[in-house]
């Protein structure tokens, strides 16, 4: 069963003990604006048995202490990268406002493998310069696969057992908040 290993309960001592357990857990990175946006992307991973790091249960990230001790939240960003061994960068508009994601990206690019996240409707060239090397995760199908991979299960074992839909699919839990298929235009 997968969790949310942002819930202090669930966190490693080190950084070691998780890579040594290999254990594969996804770091979404957003900026607060695309919290609800992250949260379904957070949930899908989940829904799949893959572990993630979603600040939605860890105290010291809480909205109330981001503008009052960027310590105690530099310190908890920290924490969640080392508890983890991959990394979605959420892009939207809001992203290129950030004060903290170039930060969790700039400390998770040698420690995890770093991917960005384009949400509905982003434009190629809007990727931020320190994204630009990464690669990029641009519609649902895209997703798909990298949950395939994360996962560590084979697809058609995800389509059959109702775990993943296809992106076409209008019940897909992430129909709205990522591009179904990548439209060229953009």
């Amino acid at each position: 069963m997968a969790v949310n290993r942002a819930t202090k309960a669930l966190k490693f001592e080190s950084r070691n003990q998780i890579l040594s357990a290999g254990i594969k857990c996804v770091f979404i990175s957003h900026q607060k604006s695309d919290r609800a946006e992250a949260k379904k992307i957070a949930d899908f991973l989940l829904s799949l048995d893959i572990d993630v790091y979603f600040d939605e249960y860890d105290e010291n990230l809480k909205f109330k202490y981001q503008d009052t001790n960027p310590k105690l939240v530099t310190k908890a960003i920290l924490d969640g990268i080392n508890n983890s061994s991959h990394m979605l960068v959420l892009v939207s508009s809001n992203t290129l406002n950030s004060r903290w994601v170039p930060f969790e990206v700039g400390y998770g690019y040698d420690k995890t493998d770093v991917r960005a996240l384009t949400l509905a409707g982003i434009p190629k060239g809007t990727l931020p310069e320190y994204l630009r090397s990464v690669d990029v995760i641009r519609d649902i199908d895209d997703l798909n696969n990298v949950a395939t991979y994360l996962s560590g299960r084979p697809k058609q074992f995800l389509f059959e057992s109702r775990k993943m839909l296809d992106y076409d699919n209008s019940s897909h839990p992430l129909m709205g908040v990522m591009d179904s298929v990548v439209n060229d235009s953009y």
